[in-house]
């Protein structure tokens, strides 16, 4: 028997991508922290406690936003800004950066100013939303708090560990709740019948990032948030809990889905994008109905994302199905593929246009559990038909360039695409001061 061909050596670049994903953020502060022990004069810090607000005001893409707002300060070195896993910013910086930071808790605060945290603020026993720190006076505090943080996340890491990864990459993340019973779903699927749904269609940029260029959006998934969803409908429901009861719910959004898109306006699905549906779904009166009104030129812009278990459940209608589609001119992806089951994924013999590979960081070892390589397998599908998403740091855009990949999903995708937008309009700005003094 051949022995299966090993990963290959290790390069400096996966060496260093691996040693960044071995520490978290909380760790990170906390190092960052000693080496400023002998340097802590004219250096303060800041902790905005977005973990207190409410869950609606403490999204994702609000954490983004509120942490790009300290992007100047981190950009001119007088900063270095943290984001820890229970949502808090941690910012330390230099005192003649104070005016700036300042400036921006002032806009978090109108940001948030909604939030019955805030109105509360100051009440017994309730912590400040923001706290300061001289470092020359309050090293010691500080660093306990890093330390604190530091063995929370540890522990948080290592209950994470104990799940089936499955469920870490396929059921959506959210609180704990009540099970969803057969009845509890009855009840969704009738409150989603007369819902708007419109304020909770997302859209996300699937990006173009080739070396160190900023992101070009290329594609825009449009999805309904399912945390939005449980918090507007059943928040103390977890919608996730049953798989087979999950997988009815996701049939109802679909049927939905395509109903807002029948009667968008011409900037809903204007470009390129992507829409997740079931096999099922594909092949229903509703998908008729929403391809009758896309134009024919539009068809080839949509993509429809499959997921993988959808597709393998039954073969024959996802053929079909596929069959179909492409016919009609859309293109089809595979999503949801991990570790575990990409080697089961033939790009060539599912007949399918993109396969999307969620992001873990056991890739960087480089091999499947079979001990097959990752780089062969990419090279075979043709690394630009490979999407990597749930980007949440820049070590999965690192590794996937290294494989050649150029197509990125996800939070810190979009962290970037913000970042860069700001400064295209602080750059514009200087532009027109300057025209304006010349």
């Amino acid at each position: 028997m051949i022995p299966p061909k090993g990963p290959g050596p290790v390069t400096a670049q996966q060496r260093a991508i691996a040693q960044r994903l071995a520490k978290g953020q909380e760790s990170l502060l906390l190092d960052y922290l000693r080496k400023l022990e002998n340097h802590r004069q004219g250096r303060r810090a800041v902790v905005v406690r977005l973990s207190a607000l409410q869950a609606v005001n403490r999204r994702d893409h609000h954490v983004r936003m509120a942490a790009a707002g300290f992007e100047d300060v981190v950009r001119q070195l007088k900063g270095q800004i943290f984001i820890l896993a229970d949502s808090d910013l941690v910012l330390i910086f230099k005192e003649t950066a104070l005016d700036e930071v300042e400036a921006q808790i002032v806009k978090l605060r109108f940001m948030f100013d909604d939030d019955s945290f805030l109105a509360g603020e100051g009440a017994a026993g309730r912590p400040a939303f923001v706290d300061w720190f001289l470092l020359d006076r309050d090293y010691e505090t500080l660093v306990l708090f890093a330390q604190r943080a530091v063995t929370e996340e540890q522990q948080r890491r290592e209950s994470d560990s104990r799940e089936p990864e499955t469920e870490r990459v396929q059921v959506p993340q959210m609180p704990k709740g009540d099970p969803l019973t057969p009845a509890l779903l009855a009840k969704v699927e009738e409150h989603l019948a007369n819902a708007n749904l419109a304020n909770m269609l997302r859209r996300q940029a699937i990006c173009a990032i080739v070396g160190k260029a900023s992101p070009q959006p290329v594609l825009y998934e449009l999805f309904i948030s399912i945390a939005d969803l449980r918090q507007t409908l059943m928040p103390d429901t977890d919608l996730a809990s049953s798989p087979w009861l999950f997988q009815q719910l996701t049939r109802t959004l679909d049927r939905r889905v395509l109903s807002l898109l029948n009667k968008h306006d011409d900037s809903t699905i204007a470009g390129d994008i992507s829409i997740n549906l079931n096999v099922e779904t594909l092949l229903s009166q509703e998908f008729l109905n929403f391809d009758d009104n896309i134009k024919a030129s539009e068809r080839g812009s949509i993509v429809i994302e499959l997921q993988k278990t959808d597709v393998f459940a039954d073969l024959g209608a996802f053929l079909f199905a596929r069959d179909f589609a492409h016919d009609r001119g859309y293109r089809i992806c595979i999503d949801g593929a991990d570790l575990e089951s990409l080697p089961f994924i033939s790009r060539d013999k599912l007949g399918v246009d993109f396969i999307k590979l969620v992001w873990s960081p056991e890739m960087i070892m480089g091999q499947f559990p079979d001990g097959s390589r990752l780089e062969d397998y990419v090279r075979r599908a043709g690394a630009t038909r490979i999407m990597l998403c749930r980007c949440g740091e820049q070590a999965a855009i690192d590794y996937g360039q290294t494989l050649g990949i150029t197509l990125f999903q996800g939070y810190h995708v979009e962290a970037l695409r913000l970042a860069d937008d700001q400064q295209k309009g602080k750059n514009g700005s200087d532009r027109w001061r300057e025209r304006r003094s010349s």
